[in-house]
């Protein structure tokens, strides 16, 4: 049985600096460890998928990542696994247990499933992994062939975890908790420009160390059809991920101005995601969510946007400065002027989106090498 500190003290010589993701009885004694670590940082994700957003975008951002989780959360996490970190070939280190282990003691029900087929299902999504180590001295063999491997190829490894892996530790002390400030919402303001129009004023606006994550479909299309730059991250895939990728940058390079562009569709898709950075409390992020009010690239179909008042869940979620703009001329002055703390503006948009818009024609592992590279971090 493994002492906790054991493979964090190992972990951390092996350049792991953010841990992130969702418990798991298997993994009480263990994230204990990490949250009473004051060398290491852990921030909590309220699902498994946002976790490997956030630890995915920490490593853009030159942070080596681990991401914990239960494997019968796992499913939450099979759209960035596949479709971000395997799409831009960015590794982060996975730590999944094994509930319901077939050959182990037994378990509750729910877990009988996903216990006969978590490590079949890892090797579906092409995941490298092997069992989490139980004594000491085979952690550092462990580590290094995970690190190997994540360096040759680009792509996550996970360590699968029985029960009883791990040791008793002592127990951490509470996370702080940041209740939302009540706050004046701000008011509803008719569409008056349309998405080129706000991604004009992005690029017009950002400053020459700024960082851009745009989200999936037209909004990363038409940014990069505007402009194509290096310091522009266009997420293919990963669906709602783009706010924990953000996220993630945003903490490693505390330094630099992170800009995420999402759509409606996609924030409402893991709106989970904005606890997180409410959470976290990143000073230097800049959260824009361009609500056309429909799903523009699968269809044109209409988003839920319509129900919800996103300023007032970003409030509630915890983000420092909230508000709502409707003309583009105002971007440079919110931007320039906003104090610390994660800042949320919501931008109704008038729908349309120009005809043969056309994809980057770098390959998503480049841009995210090029992007990476800016900020001299090797992927």
């Amino acid at each position: 049985m493994l002492a906790p500190g054991a493979f964090l003290e190992r972990s951390r010589a092996a350049g792991f600096g953010l841990w992130t993701g969702v418990p798991c009885s298997y993994l009480t004694s263990f994230i204990d460890g990490v949250i009473a670590d004051a060398s290491t940082w852990y921030v909590p994700a309220a699902n498994e998928g946002d976790a490997v957003a956030i630890g995915a975008g920490a490593r853009l951002g030159g942070i080596p990542s681990v991401v914990m989780m239960q494997n019968s959360g796992l499913g939450n996490a099979v759209n960035p696994i596949s479709s971000l970190c395997e799409t831009l070939r960015v590794p982060v280190l996975l730590i999944v247990t094994l509930r319901g282990d077939p050959d182990g003691p037994a378990d509750e029900p729910q877990h009988a499933l996903m216990g006969r087929i978590t490590t079949s299902l890892l090797d579906l999504l092409g995941v490298r992994w092997a069992w989490f180590p139980s004594e000491e001295q085979d952690v550092a063999h462990c580590l290094e062939r995970a690190v190997a491997h994540m360096a040759a190829t680009g792509l996550p490894y996970a360590l699968v975890m029985k029960k009883g892996s791990v040791g008793a530790g002592p127990p951490s002390p509470p996370l702080p908790q940041h209740r939302p400030v009540a706050r004046t919402l701000p008011p509803d303001e008719a569409p008056r420009a349309r998405r080129r129009d706000w991604l004009r004023a992005v690029q017009a606006s950002v400053r020459q160390d700024d960082l851009v994550v745009a989200s999936t479909g037209y909004l990363g299309r038409e940014l990069y059809a505007l402009e194509d730059r290096a310091s522009q991250l266009y997420l293919v895939g990963s669906m709602g991920c783009a706010s924990s990728v953000g996220l993630g940058i945003a903490l490693a390079q505390p330094k630099r101005r992170v800009i995420v562009l999402e759509g409606d569709g996609a924030g409402l898709m893991r709106l989970g995601a904005w606890s997180a950075i409410g959470y976290a409390r990143p000073a230097n992020l800049r959260h824009l969510l361009i609500d056309n009010g429909c799903h523009d690239s699968t269809g044109g179909q209409s988003s839920l946007s319509g129900t919800v008042d996103f300023c007032a869940l970003a409030a509630a979620s915890g983000y420092a400065s909230v508000g709502r703009r409707a003309e583009p001329s105002a971007l440079g002055e919110w931007l320039d002027t906003l104090q610390d703390g994660p800042a949320f503006l919501h931008v109704p948009i008038l729908p349309g989106t120009p005809a043969d818009l056309p994809r980057p024609k770098e390959a998503p592992p480049v841009v995210a090498r090029r992007f990476a590279a800016q900020l001299g971090v090797s992927l």
